[in-house]
This record gives structure tokens, sequence and C-alpha cells, in this order.
């Protein structure tokens, strides 16, 4: 049975915070914790896929905890031995077709040696193709043996044709690799639709997996992925290590794309501000300095107190109107509202494909009602989120201290 929800809340918070700290600067004292909280710190670790990272850099000896890391580490490193390989398949048959494609995201941060094998986890394989290349594309992946699960506004998912995904704590080798595939890269925050396609795919790309057109564009894209995730309340904490190590290798001219616009990129200050709380000196003051005046001021002013755990899953309970705030106008604001009251066709779908696809909601009541219902209860009690629900129970089942 789950502890008091109340205690899981505060231990996740503090959990979080404890972890995030600890991965952007190592070597701090290993926290007093009981029982409950080292099972929660690793409910934590696997949902911000830092496991891995605390592995190599956190020297905290507490038997139980580095067994659950390495064991990660392992079960990284090895499915990403099966990623690469994947990706050198894919490589060879984009070439062989005449498809451009971009390989996105953790391949890309891997690619350029950010992250050594077994560092950080892949959820699946992003990759980015014209829209005109789409169905070639997708005959290319079918042609590897996958199939089209769903398709929503950002992405169509292909699954391979066998496997089910593995139910437990944090990542497994086993676990089959989904492949995402992207026409634009955009994001809704949480109306209006960012764009940045124009950006991140290579004005003269060659048949197979080409690389982003410069750190700056790599940059950018990691940024807006981070928005779209700080505006759902599903921040990771790997999201902000990613932007801080790349940060490292930026020159200014990198960083100028992020303003060298018509609107510069306000979206990019609430992520910024994160990782600027967590990794001291990882992001220039003039960066902020440059796109904070074209960030409204109330997002301005709630992301310079904003915490991980706020924006993230560590937050037990659901938020009944999350990236509201970011709205840039009372209009936006107001269809913000609204959707929230009756959700469009295209959400319902979304839903549903979730329901369908995802683990972590497997068997809950809770997804399957009716929409006034789950509205009625919002307003009169507490909803913890499913997803972290499941990784605490995964946490509790599994994660066995040693004494």
């Amino acid at each position: 049975m789950l502890p008091p929800l109340k205690t899981v809340k505060e231990g996740l918070r503090r959990t979080t915070e404890t972890l995030a700290t600890e991965l952007a600067h190592p070597g701090n004292t290993m926290p007093a914790w009981n029982e409950l909280d080292w099972r929660l710190a690793s409910a934590a670790a696997a949902a911000h896929g830092i496991s891995p990272l605390l592995y190599r850099c956190s020297p905290w000896q507490n038997l139980a905890w580095r067994r659950f890391l390495e064991t990660q580490h392992e079960h990284v490193e090895q499915r990403h031995q099966r990623i690469a390989a994947l990706l050198k398949r894919i490589d060879a048959e984009a070439r062989s077709a005449g498809v451009a494609m971009v390989a996105l995201k953790g391949s890309a941060l891997h690619a350029i040696g950010l992250y050594a094998p077994g560092e950080r986890p892949m959820a699946d394989i992003d990759l980015l193709v014209r829209a005109e290349d789409m169905e070639q594309a997708s005959k290319l992946l079918q042609s590897l043996g996958y199939v089209a699960s769903f398709t929503q506004w950002k992405h169509r998912t292909f699954k391979p044709a066998t496997g089910e995904p593995v139910m437990g704590l944090g990542e497994h080798r086993d676990t089959p690799i989904n492949i995402e595939l992207h026409t634009r890269i955009q994001e809704r925050l949480p109306i209006r639709t960012v764009d940045i396609t124009h950006w991140i795919f290579p004005r003269r790309a060659l048949p197979g997996l080409n690389p982003y057109p410069s750190n700056g564009a790599l940059m950018a894209h990691l940024l807006l992925h981070a928005a779209g995730n700080i505006c759902g309340r599903s921040l990771r904490l790997v999201h902000l290590n990613d932007i801080s190590l790349l940060a490292t290798r930026m020159r200014v001219s990198d960083w100028e794309l992020l303003w060298d616009r018509h609107e510069p990129a306000w979206w990019a200050v609430p992520p910024l501000h994160l990782v600027a709380r967590y990794y001291a000196n990882a992001v220039p003051r003039s960066v902020l300095a440059q796109l904070e005046p074209a960030c409204t001021a109330l997002l301005r002013r709630l992301s310079r107190r904003q915490t991980l755990t706020q924006v993230s899953c560590s937050a037990l309970w659901l938020s009944p109107l999350p990236g509201i705030e970011w709205s840039r106008s009372l209009g936006e604001a107001g269809r913000c509202v609204l959707n929230r009251l009756r959700p469009t066709e295209e959400a319902r779908q979304e839903r549903a494909d979730m329901v369908r696809t995802q683990v972590w909601l497997r068997g809950q009541d809770w997804v399957r009602q009716k929409h006034a219902r789950r509205l009625l209860t919002w307003l009169t009690r507490p909803v913890p989120r499913m997803d972290t629900l499941y990784v605490v129970r995964a946490a509790l089942d599994e994660f066995v201290s040693a004494t």
C-alpha cells in the first residue's frame, strides 16, 4: 500500500530538489534519509532520467541506492547499443532511399559526444523529415519491422511489430525502441504554436541521417522542447542537464540565433531560468537580458522563482489549468480555460491514444471516467498524477534497501 499521499508529495519534493542539486554539483553530504525517502529518491531519479548520471557522478554510498543506480546504468548502456545499431540501419536505408532525416535530441547529444553510452536514457528515437518525404520515410520504417501506432499533431509514432513494454522502475534493456517521425518542430504554449522547423532542418540536407545545422539550432530545439514540458508540467531534470552541457559549447553566434528573428525566443526564458537556478554560471546573463523583454511580465516573474518540482511529475497533484501562465493574451487564456472545460476532438483522440499505449495508464479507472466526472473531482479535491503514482508504486515494489 502507498504511504499517505501528503507524505509522498513532500518526500518527492524533498528528494527531487536534493537530487537536482547533487547532479549539478556532485559531492554533497549524503542526506540522512529514511527508508521511504530512498525509495522516493529512486522514483524521482527514474522519472527524471538521471539514474545513470548519478551512478557516474555521485559518491553517496547507501548500498541499495548504489545497486539501483548501477543496474540502471547497465540497462541504459545496453539499450544504447540497440539504439545505436538501429540508427545505423536507418541511416543506411535512408541513404539508399534518398530520404534526408535529422536525428533529434538524445541521438544528437550522443553523436556530438556530450554523453557517453549508458549515461543518458533515450525513451525513443526522434527523426525529422520533410513533409513530402513522410510517406516514404514511413515505408522505410515499416521495412525495418515497425508499424504505425498512432498519430498526433506533433509526430507519427511507430513501434516494433513485436515486443511489449517492460513493467517496472526506470529503464530496461528489453523495452521496445519506438520511433517518432516529425515533419515539424513545434510546441503549443499553451495555445499558440511555436514552430522552429526552419532552424532545425539543414538547407543542404543529404540522404541519410543529418546533424543539426549548428549548436545554436540544437540548443533552440532543447529549449523549445523544455518549454513545452514546463508548460505541460512534465519537465525532466535530464532536459536541464542537456541544456547545461550544451551551453558549455555555445559561442556568442550560437546564442544569437535565439533573438535573430522578428519575434525573439520568449519561450526560452523559463527553461533558461531553471537551468540557471540549478547550474551556476551555465547561462550567460547577456542571453537572458536579450530574451526577457520579449517574455510577458507574468511568465517572466513566475519563471524566476519556479522549481523543478513545480513543473515536473514530482509535483504529485494534477494541475487544473497547466500552462495558462504561458498565454500571450487574455484571449489565449480564455481558450486555455475553454479547452479544459470542453476538450477538442483532437485532445480526446490524443487521450484515447495515451490510454491505449502507455503502460502507466493500464488498469487506471480515473483515466476512463467521463470528462465531466473528472472535472468535478478536480474541483472538489486534489487528484494525484497517474504517471507519478506509477513510478512511486514501482519504487516501493522494487527498490529493496540493504541492511
